[in-house]
């Protein structure tokens, strides 16, 4: 049983980080800490996807051209190459021979979205932090308790005070 959560142990670092953020979340009154738990529950997300597109023994779809082969063709050699890798088959060596094993690439959509995803995610936060921000002028805080008590008693009351 330890050995087979020792192998995995990336799948309990992702479930940790869930829980904590998940947690903060729920718990915190403090809007602040809400979108640290919120950023906390986002990275593991993130670390979950690129776990998953971790492909073992696979190199980096990089396609080298190889400059030294003389002549034309090159760009004939590269687009087939190219061809070859987008349709799952071998790569193809110079001189239109194939390797004798297939070659095993990584997914790189995996790693291109979690990258927009970061994007996305510090724009977010940055909103998110621009309101608290407004929310602590209007209100003179920003702990949920204090906010729903100001809102009630101006709704109830019709005065801020």
């Amino acid at each position: 049983m330890f050995s087979t959560i020792f192998q995995n142990y990336h799948w309990s670092i992702v479930i940790i980080l869930m829980m904590v953020g998940l947690y903060v979340v729920f718990s915190s009154r403090n809007l602040i800490k809400k979108l640290v738990g919120l950023s906390v529950f986002q990275t593991s997300v993130f670390l979950l996807y690129i776990t998953i597109g971790k492909v073992a023994g696979g190199q980096p779809p990089i396609l080298v051209e190889d400059h030294g082969s003389g002549g034309g063709g090159g760009e004939e050699h590269h687009a087939s190459a190219v061809t070859n890798l987008m349709a799952g088959g071998e790569s193809v060596a110079a001189g239109g021979a194939h390797h004798g094993a297939e070659i095993l690439y990584s997914n790189p959509l995996p790693h291109v979205l979690i990258l927009t995803a970061i994007v996305v995610g510090v724009a977010t936060l940055a909103i998110g932090l621009a309101l608290v921000v407004r929310i602590r002028e209007v209100y003179g805080s920003i702990e949920e308790d204090v906010i729903n008590n100001i809102d009630y008693r101006y709704n109830l009351e019709g005065t801020a005070d």
